[in-house]
């Protein structure tokens, strides 16, 4: 993929590295020439300009990009750049740094905005992946709110421990997409068998978790959940 991140700060820089030694194109966007540090990332192409600015956009191509990343500090600059890259550009896919929690309601498609990153609810849901087990937890929210990714950690008691993929029930709007098993990432396929502490990764739309839930975890979890909030 060729990427555009506006925003060479310590975010963006280290957003740039990872796609990059993933084998992708990364141009780094930055408006401050103080920032801008290519000997930090050398492999990356490093533009002085303002990603706000119309004119700096059509200079820098981004239209030929297939990913933008709003990743600077400042969230009216990242709702701009991304409405700029949607709307202007017709770029397939943007992504949104979030920094401030209370502006997150604003990060929506009608900003151009595909997928919004919060911090403190990655941490969030970070921190419920790994102590919980036996429940749903949300990982991340893709286009504001119509589908989710979200993880399930089998207990003993899961109705579906030891049996195929393909016996599973899973309703419609919901697909497991991974499976985490040990320190392997395994790709589902239908004969595969669950086994106790199979980390599910499904996609989901939000309507539909509860339903999820109920599948893989038993009829009575959505209620013991509820409860235990």
């Amino acid at each position: 993929m060729r990427v555009a991140i506006a925003g060479a700060g310590n975010v963006g820089r280290s957003i740039a590295q990872e796609l990059i030694e993933n084998g992708h194109q990364v141009m780094l966007i930055e408006r401050q020439p103080k920032m801008l540090r290519p000997d930090r990332v050398p492999a990356a192409e490093w533009v002085l300009a303002d990603a706000c600015e119309l004119t700096s956009l059509e200079e820098a191509d981004l239209a030929s990009c297939d990913v933008v990343v709003a990743a600077t500090g400042d969230d009216k600059a990242n709702l701009v750049v991304s409405l700029l890259a949607k709307t202007e550009f017709a770029v397939p896919r943007v992504v949104a740094r979030v920094n401030r929690a209370e502006n997150e309601w604003l990060f929506t498609d009608q900003w151009g905005v595909d997928v919004a990153v919060s911090k403190p609810r990655v941490m969030a849901a970070l921190v419920e992946e790994a102590v919980t087990v036996g429940d749903l937890v949300r990982l991340m929210t893709f286009r504001q709110g119509e589908a989710n990714l979200v993880e399930i950690t089998l207990p003993p008691s899961a109705p579906y421990v030891g049996h195929p993929i393909h016996s599973v029930p899973l309703p419609r709007d919901a697909a497991l997409v991974a499976i985490l098993r040990g320190k392997r990432v395994l790709v589902p396929t239908p004969d595969d068998p669950l086994e106790v502490g199979d980390e599910l990764i499904f996609v989901c739309t939000a309507e539909i978790e509860d339903s999820v839930r109920t599948v893989i975890l038993g009829a009575d979890s959505v209620e013991r959940t509820r409860n235990a909030g």
